[in-house]
């Protein structure tokens, strides 16, 4: 007679992180550290235009898996140009506060305010 039940598959293995870079050299730069604040705001708007659309306000008589694509990809390139040319200051602020932690990277001006 089999066993009906199935026995409990084993428990997976720690992750493997072997393959994760641990160069870190990139971040030593403020320019880097700027690009990476805004390409967080960009990645932080797409979710919350996303997150609108997804409310459904009115029924869309159009729509369609063609047009739904369209839409994210407009999305995204919208949240880009914001978070470039008229960002909400979620990266700006991400960065100086990643920036505290190495003097050499804050931003000119900034050790003269805080001696103030």
């Amino acid at each position: 007679m089999s066993d009906p039940v199935s026995p409990i598959a084993p428990v997976a293995s720690p992750l493997d992180v072997s393959s994760v870079a641990s160069d870190t050299s990139r971040l030593a730069t403020r320019a880097n550290l700027q690009k990476a604040g805004q390409q967080f705001e960009a990645i932080f708007v797409q979710m919350m235009l996303k997150s609108m659309r997804s409310a459904h306000l009115a029924d869309d008589i159009f729509g369609s898996k063609a047009g739904d694509t369209f839409r994210e990809l407009q999305d995204q390139k919208i949240a880009q140009n914001m978070a470039a040319h008229q960002p909400l200051g979620i990266g700006k602020a991400m960065s100086d506060f990643l920036a505290k932690s190495q003097p050499s990277l804050q931003a000119p001006g900034a050790a003269d305010g805080a001696a103030q």
